[in-house]
């Protein structure tokens, strides 16, 4: 089976569909009868950990924005077309406009953002999701949703797809870092603490969560440290500013961008993850932090709850009060935190790559299958 994937995400550094992208298409090259044509307009990353001997990889060096939207209706329909490909695949809304008749294809909703959370996301985003997504939904043969939460979404504001439509979830991390706490004193890390990864944009509720950090009292803040990884996204998310502004500055770090050695520790000393978010399609730093026996801290809404299962203490992302009591439960409750940690390995066993790229395989086989009898 020849595979087409819009890789465009893989050509940047690599966060939330950029790493869907990336582990799905580690795993379906491990299954011996698939072939994947990556296709971006700008270089792969190199440092990326898939085998180029069974991948190809198609792109044209066209780096700005508007250019790769170009590209999107050019140079990869043109691409697919001439590999032959079987299938093509967007894993990230999107799905080109002129694809040749006889490819089949399959588009990949991780969620609704520009419906339920839009106030949360850039303008022009919000724009071209708009269209993108109906457009990827109503063009594809298949459809598949990270989530059930996702799925029921979809169902709910675009009910034609329900005929086409399968969950399957992401994956946990292939291998698991068994650094110790000690490695992480070159990064400022002195004492226990607890951990957000994400994007610094409003989606994520950061101002919320250090507002709620501010108001713990000095004895539970002195015990731990807050640790903010992850680059910098939009919309005004000043969270340096805002840490110094709630008196925070020997309470939190603020870390940035990490890589992967480095996010891996982070995962596996914390105390837990907080993800407080206004809206998730899936959650995958909830999973990451839970295979390594992580528990975690995370809202009432959406996918959250089904990702985190019998590992997580729910709280109301909106109410400040709410995610202050979570995190007193969290922080100065050992039997909680123990029981949740107890649970955590179990519950992100649900969760794999290898499987879900399988059902993959069969969503792209059906989708053959589809496409041959129009």
């Amino acid at each position: 089976m020849k595979i087409g994937v819009d890789a465009r995400l893989l050509s940047r550094p690599i966060t939330g569909i950029g790493r869907y992208t990336l582990e799905m298409c580690r795993s379906l090259s491990k299954i011996p009868h698939i072939s994947l044509y990556l296709y971006s307009p700008a270089p792969i990353c190199a440092d990326l950990p898939l085998d180029f001997e069974r991948v190809i990889v198609r792109t044209c060096g066209w780096e700005n924005g508007l250019l790769r939207q170009l590209w999107s209706e050019s140079y990869l329909p043109m691409w697919a077309k001439t590999d032959e490909v079987d299938v093509f695949w967007g894993p990230g809304h999107r799905l080109p406009r002129w694809l040749s008749g006889n490819i089949a294809r399959v588009v990949t909703i991780h969620d609704l953002v520009w419906i339920y959370a839009a106030g949360t996301m850039r303008p022009l985003s919000r724009i071209l999701e708009s269209f993108q997504v109906p457009f990827g939904v109503n063009t594809a043969d298949e459809i598949v949703a990270d989530s059930q939460a996702t799925a029921d979404a979809l169902i709910t504001e675009l009910s034609a797809c329900s005929d086409k439509l399968t969950v399957i979830p992401l994956g946990s991390p292939q291998t698991v870092n068994s650094s110790s706490f000690e490695e992480l004193k070159v990064v400022g890390i002195n004492r226990p603490y607890f951990l957000f990864v994400g994007t610094q944009e409003p989606r994520k509720n950061l101002i919320r969560l250090l507002i709620a950090f501010s108001r713990l009292s000095g004895s539970l803040k002195d015990q731990i440290m807050f640790v903010i990884a992850g680059g910098k996204g939009w919309g005004g998310v000043k969270i340096s500013s805002t840490v110094a502004e709630l008196g925070l500055t020997n309470n939190v770090l603020v870390l940035g961008y990490v890589e992967e050695s480095t996010l891996s520790s982070l995962y596996a000393n914390a105390q837990f993850l907080t993800m407080p978010s206004l809206y998730e399609g899936f959650g995958l730093p909830l999973v990451e932090a839970m295979v390594y026996g992580t528990p975690v801290l995370t809202s009432n809404n959406s996918s959250m709850p089904e990702v985190a299962g019998d590992a997580g203490l729910l709280i109301d992302a909106e109410d400040i009060d709410s995610i202050k009591s979570g995190l007193i439960e969290m922080i100065s409750n050992p039997d909680v935190l123990d029981k949740l940690a107890n649970n955590a390995k179990t519950n992100a066993a649900r969760f794999n790559w290898d499987d879900s790229a399988q059902q993959l395989v069969s969503v792209f086989e059906k989708a053959i299958i589809g496409r041959a009898s129009i």
